[in-house]
């Protein structure tokens, strides 16, 4: 049988007429001849009734240090809640559904609570619904630990949940519904000329997420890619097509047509960021500096990131929130760190810039255009990304969208 699995997030399910959306959606997969798998997440977002924030504010307020395993249960809630009131919805449509919690669908995790990662899947309840001709509507985010306590797969689990079922059903696609168009060359909240890009490889995508766009969890890319399942990112809103995520050509087609050959693909952001800088010239020991510095960090279970360690200079970033703690530990060890706050990072994104000359040099050229100052910068096979004053960034995205004429079809 073909499947395919749709993955719709909290703001497509708040409300009843938002889900009569979704039913249409549902219905139409079911008739173009597809068996449908549907994952939610919870309904609505901060400060909606019944949306993940919520269930863990109630909590806090009462204990502002609760159990991470009663967590992971009331966490839990909101897409239990979501699934059953589609389900039912679903079959009040003439659609015959059943919901199913992410144990009884078959994800078994690592029993990490808050950010568990799925060890295997034994899909047969799913696979018992779609042969018994109903609609499986299963809650996101969640799974089962080995040792049987109910865990949570963090933030943007319920896309890794979409994805972990479309590898093991073997689906023709695994559909994001979400409330954009898809995909876009730049956060047309700041680029108003950014446009939907059509067709993305799996590795430019997981740049894009791990760089600041938020439309798809970067795990979930992983997985899909794993098995080469398509990606649709979607708009709950719209009959768009959105935006193909694989890395093969269609062989269906008459035409032959190349995924895209077009230097980069978007620019991503990501802000509230802090660098810090370690001199290491002006100590006296540097011996075995560089190794003590990344052990403190570790200890204090700061996250580090933007990493450049060069024989006289340490440098890297963390979240800004962290970075009085990060300074604190640093000048317990008799490290005097230089500390810049409120920067954030811009990334150039695109799998055809490898091994192709002077997109460095464009880069700098757009930004020094508007006198906005690099900070540190860095690279990979796929990306560029600089480091700026947040002050500065969209007019950075700006700039590099305008360099690389993204905005042209």
């Amino acid at each position: 049988m073909q499947i395919v699995v749709q993955k719709y997030g909290g703001t497509s399910l708040a409300t009843p007429e938002l889900r009569s959306r979704v039913c249409d959606l549902v219905a139409g997969a079911l008739e173009d001849g597809y068996r449908v798998v549907v994952v939610v997440s919870a309904m609505g977002r901060q400060n909606d009734p019944y949306a993940t924030d919520t269930f863990i504010n109630l909590v806090k307020q009462t204990n502002s240090n609760p159990s991470p395993r009663e967590m992971d249960l009331i966490m839990s809630c909101g897409e239990m809640i979501s699934g059953i009131i589609l389900s039912n919805q679903l079959y009040a449509r003439g659609i015959p559904a059943s919901f199913l919690t992410g144990e009884q669908s078959g994800l078994v995790t690592d029993g990490n609570h808050g950010h568990a990662h799925v060890l295997y899947v034994k899909p047969q309840r799913v696979l018992q619904c779609l042969e018994a001709g109903l609609v499986p509507v299963v809650a996101g985010f969640q799974g089962l630990g080995e040792n049987g306590e109910l865990t949570t797969l963090g933030r943007g689990g319920s896309d890794t949940t979409a994805s972990v079922l479309g590898v093991a059903l073997n689906a023709e696609y695994i559909d994001i519904f979400t409330d954009v168009e898809g995909i876009m060359t730049a956060d047309p909240r700041i680029v108003e000329d950014a446009r939907l890009i059509n067709d993305i490889t799996y590795n430019e995508i997981c740049q894009m997420a791990r760089e600041g766009a938020k439309v798809v969890h970067p795990r979930a890319i992983e997985i899909a890619m794993q098995r080469g399942i398509p990606l649709r990112v979607r708009s709950t809103f719209s009959d768009s097509p959105g935006t193909l995520v694989r890395n093969r050509i269609d062989s269906q087609s008459d035409v032959v047509s190349i995924i895209r050959d077009t230097l980069i693909t978007g620019i991503t952001h990501s802000s509230n960021i802090a660098q810090i800088k370690i001199d290491v010239s002006q100590m006296a020991d540097r011996q075995g500096i560089q190794l003590l510095v990344f052990q403190a960090m570790a200890g204090a279970g700061i996250s580090v990131d933007f990493i450049n360690v060069q024989p006289e200079l340490i440098m890297f970033t963390v979240a800004d929130e962290e970075a009085v703690r990060a300074e604190h530990i640093l000048k317990s060890i008799d490290i005097s760190p230089l500390i810049e706050c409120n920067c954030a990072k811009v990334a150039v994104v695109g799998a055809a810039m490898t091994g192709i000359p002077g997109v460095m040099a464009r880069v700098v050229e757009a930004l020094n255009q508007y006198d906005i100052p690099i900070l540190q910068s860095g690279d990979s096979y796929t990306n560029i990304w600089c480091l700026v004053k947040k002050e500065d960034m969209k007019l950075a995205v700006k700039a590099l969208h305008d360099k690389f004429e993204l905005g042209k079809k």
